[in-house]
């Protein structure tokens, strides 16, 4: 069976009319979107232009600079040591026994005034007073033995005397004369040693009444009883360590404050420096004293070197006690009506801004990426001293910093002397600066 053949469809022809529209469209948008594109870029510099200039007007508006000062005053300065120490009698006296004993009478009691030689307490004195009557009475036997020997002295050598003359005639023998002679030199050796023996016994009985009389115990000043640490009936054992047994002191009405000063302050101080102290239980109270010694001994306690000075005190109303704890201001240096400066104001150093740009503007580059501050704005550091031996001071005039070279004398730590340079009652010293909006 014979299949037919399909025949070939004709092909479809473009719209010839619509490729000239197409066309016109696309050649008008193209300009269109270019110029959107071009205001894009324009509003987008214009932005980042604005904000540019608005984070420099800032940072401008932030960088200024608040100044805190201080006026300049006139008065003196005064530069102090300070010390802390305990106050003591002048001369404080600790009385023991020397004897072993129990105590049988006690004199005095804490407070009491006594004299020189006033009895303060009695030991027991049965056998000392044995002791005493035993060695009296020993010297005395002792005296006896001497007579004795001087006797026998007398007649040995009458003996040999005879012996001598009777050889002499040749009435005796040599034999006889020597047995004289031998009972005379023992009679004299007798008699030393009788004498040696009364020499010993007068030694013991001086003993014996000596230590009867240290069994009452005086006072060895005037003074004042601080401290009594004895009761009667209590047995005092000096053998083994001698206990004290009154504490006192010989004038209250001058005292002494002993403070410890750091080695770092020995140079300052010297006798004769004048000086205040306080103490807690008058603290509105300033007591005067007067450096009277400076110790040489160190005193080293947990690594801290110090040395004891000694301040006179006079304590006329007996108001001071000693034992009082007292903080003591030993004035080293003075200066008379002189320029003061707070010292916070030598320590000020000027801010350091950052150097401007030429033509005084800033570049599109410069706004994008703006350039560091240089140094630190708060900077404070302390102004060194020049060769001259002058140091900067920073005052503000008319509202802006000016320095001014200065001669610094003393600093009592708050505040420095101005000795020298172009400064005035008048004059406000810069002490800190702030930056800020």
């Amino acid at each position: 069976m014979l299949q037919k053949t399909p025949e070939p469809e004709a092909p479809v022809q473009p719209d010839i009319a619509i490729q000239p529209d197409l066309a016109a469209i696309l050649k008008t948008g193209g300009p269109r979107r270019r110029l959107w594109r071009y205001l894009g870029f324009a509003v987008l510099a214009i932005v980042v232009i604005g904000g540019g200039w608005a984070w420099q007007a800032s940072r401008t508006t932030a960088s200024a600079v608040t100044y805190t000062t201080a006026p300049v005053t006139r008065g003196d300065l005064t530069v102090s040591v300070a010390a802390t120490g305990t106050l003591q009698p002048t001369n404080q006296v600790d009385i023991s026994s020397e004897l072993s004993g129990t105590v049988a009478t006690v004199d005095v009691d804490f407070n009491d005034t006594v004299k020189k030689g006033q009895p303060l307490a009695t030991l027991k004195t049965d056998n000392l007073t044995a002791a005493a009557n035993l060695a009296q009475a020993t010297l005395e036997a002792r005296q006896a033995d001497v007579e004795q020997a001087q006797a026998t002295v007398t007649q040995t050598a009458a003996v040999y005397a005879r012996s001598q003359k009777l050889i002499a005639g040749g009435f005796d023998t040599q034999t006889t004369n020597d047995s004289a002679k031998a009972d005379s030199d023992r009679a004299a050796a007798a008699l030393a040693s009788a004498k040696a023996n009364l020499a010993i016994a007068k030694a013991n009985l001086d003993i014996a009444q000596s230590n009867l009389g240290k069994a009452q115990i005086l006072s060895p000043i005037n003074g004042v009883v601080l401290d009594r640490a004895v009761e009667v009936g209590q047995i005092v054992a000096s053998s083994l360590q001698a206990p004290v047994l009154f504490t006192l002191a010989e004038d209250l009405a001058k005292m002494e404050v002993q403070v410890a000063i750091d080695e770092a302050d020995m140079g300052k101080v010297a006798v004769g420096d004048k000086a205040t102290f306080t103490i807690e239980a008058f603290p509105s109270r300033t007591f005067p004293a007067t450096i009277s010694q400076v110790r040489l001994s160190p005193v080293t306690v947990e690594g801290v070197v110090t040395y004891t000075a000694i301040l006179t005190v006079d304590n006329t109303d007996l108001t001071l006690r000693p034992g009082m704890t007292a903080t003591a201001s030993i004035t080293v240096e003075q200066v008379k009506d002189s320029l003061l400066v707070p010292n916070a104001a030598l320590r000020y150093k000027p801010p350091v801004t950052a150097s401007k740009t030429s033509n005084n503007g800033v570049g599109l580059l410069g706004l994008l990426m703006p350039k560091r501050p240089e140094g630190n704005s708060a900077a404070t550091t302390t102004a060194a001293s020049s060769i001259d031996g002058t140091r900067a001071l920073w005052v503000l005039r008319d509202g802006a910093p000016a320095e001014v070279k200065v001669t610094v004398g003393l600093s009592d730590g708050t505040h420095a002397a101005v000795t020298g340079g172009d400064l005035t009652e008048a004059d406000k010293v810069i002490t800190a600066a702030k930056t800020g909006s």
